[in-house]
């Protein structure tokens, strides 16, 4: 198993050691705070609830989580180490000082800072070539973008290979090739964060009406499209040149304050927090964690179907983890039902009740049907060539409640397979847990007449074999059942 080490146990940190943890890696944490074991816990919970579901994949098993008293202790053997101490560049080099004591040499040493530069870091180390600069964005176990900022001292051959763990745990690393105070993001961040104080010091807007400004507005086009694109698209067909005539004089004129930045005052602090508290003060922190990831999901499970941005890199992870999770016909137990579904619950896949809505239920076992209809030699390329399967009767048991995170698979017995009729029944579970049953009708159809049809000959050779190699399986509990009347 592959080993983690983070260093500083708050916020980031914790984030850090669950998108670690959660993808397969053990994690050990260094963190003197007397509270941090409880702080990573609660951000391990939230996390634990999400991250999974971003996935149509399973994650792998859980690695082992572990505390440490020293420094040393934590980071023998690791293979990447995440320093996530508070921004005080003498703490940060003090700490890297006592750590390349005693870490492997090539170990990747990541820095979370959000300012300092890469070089500044390595001013004093044992190893300047091992330190590198990967700022995340909170939280760290859900949004991809990874900042990763080398210097000189670093060799390509090393940023490539950080680059690489980086996208093995789902990540977006973006190559900052110029070094630069507060790297790429933060900058655009600091320019927002500066015109909103004003704003709100000026009595323009209220905390709340910023908020609202970005999230009802700019901030859906930013998520999905950035800033160039977004501009390149308001210049209309005449695109980008034509944006840029239009609205570049507009940077002449005195609309923001964002070298001018307001002292902060007792007066607007207090303004500030005062203002804030009114606008979210109902929710704990927690609360509002779990808020947050629940739409962040939600966004970013949207821009998957459109293989868009976030979705993309998404995408990309799970077709990197799918190959082999679920059994071909050659490699399955025939005599079994077949694994044809493996998968966490989506937070967008639960509803009001706090559990699966029915019709994700409907959507696992669809998708278990396909893979079954693969299995057995109905894939894209059969369908391509004219012939498919349509659904023809569908009948679902709720037997027992899941909920967001839960690993559930779904096991699949054929019932009947010949000729243009297949007849398959679903049993979906979370462990040893039956959650769910469904029986689905399907006819083979041929695309062009939209009329039933006969199956390929490959495919009526491949259900023979499940047919016999199932025969002497006991017919489903449920099968055959229809809704019992009242009374």
């Amino acid at each position: 198993m592959t080993t983690a080490t983070i260093i500083g146990g708050g916020v980031i940190g914790g984030g850090w050691a669950a998108r670690f943890l959660l993808n397969g890696w053990d994690v050990r944490v260094f963190d003197p705070d007397s509270d941090a074991e409880r702080k990573i816990i609660e951000v391990l919970d939230n996390a634990r609830r999400s991250l999974p579901g971003l996935s149509d994949v399973p994650l792998p098993d859980e690695g082992q989580l572990s505390f440490h008293d020293t420094l040393a202790e934590a980071v023998v053997g690791a293979s990447w180490i995440q320093e996530s101490v508070p921004e005080r560049l003498n703490l940060k080099q003090s700490v890297y000082k006592e750590l390349q004591d005693a870490c492997d040499p090539d170990a990747v040493i990541g820095s979370s800072t959000s300012g300092f530069k890469p070089s500044e870091l390595q001013q004093g180390a044992l190893r300047p070539g091992q330190i590198v600069v990967t700022h995340p964005f909170n939280p760290v176990y859900l949004l991809p973008l990874i900042e990763v900022v080398p210097s000189g001292e670093n060799t390509a051959a090393f940023v490539s290979r950080a680059q690489d763990i980086l996208i093995s745990l789902g990540f977006y690393p973006l190559h900052v090739k110029k070094e630069i105070d507060a790297h790429i993001a933060d900058r655009f961040l600091e320019a927002v964060w500066r015109e909103a104080l004003w704003l709100v010091k000026d009595g323009v807007a209220t905390t709340e009406e910023i908020d609202e400004a970005i999230r009802m507005g700019f901030g859906i086009r930013w998520a999905q499209m950035g800033l160039f694109e977004t501009y390149r698209v308001a210049g209309g067909e005449a695109g980008m040149r034509h944006f840029m005539a239009q609205f570049g004089p507009a940077l002449k004129w005195p609309w923001t304050k964002l070298m001018d930045v307001p002292d902060f005052t007792d007066d607007l602090v207090d303004m500030i927090a005062n203002q804030s508290d009114a606008q979210s003060g109902q929710h704990s922190i927690r609360e509002l964690e779990r808020i947050r990831d629940n739409n962040l999901v939600s966004i970013m499970r949207g821009l998957k179907y459109q293989n868009w941005g976030a979705g993309t890199v998404l995408n990309t992870h799970d077709a990197r983890r799918r190959p082999g999770l679920l059994p071909t016909l050659d490699e399955a137990d025939l005599s079994q039902p077949i694994l044809t579904q493996a998968r966490a619950v989506p937070l967008d896949w639960t509803d009001y009740n706090g559990h699966m809505t029915e019709h994700k239920y409907m959507e696992a076992f669809a998708n278990a049907t396909d893979r079954f209809m693969a299995i057995i030699g109905c894939d894209s390329d059969y369908i391509a060539s004219g012939g498919s399967y349509f659904t023809a009767e569908t009948h679902v048991r709720h037997l027992d409640e899941a909920h967001a995170g839960a690993r559930i698979e779904v096991r699949t017995q054929m019932l009947l397979g010949q000729g243009k009729k297949l007849h398959v029944f679903h049993s979906m579970y979370e462990g040893e847990r039956l959650l769910a049953t469904g029986e689905h009708f399907l006819l083979h159809v041929s695309l062009e007449s939209r009329r039933p049809c006969a199956p390929s000959e490959a495919i009526e050779v491949n259900m023979a074999r499940i047919t016999e190699a199932q025969a002497g399986l006991p017919y489903p509990e449920g099968a055959g059942n229809a809704i019992r009347k009242p009374g």
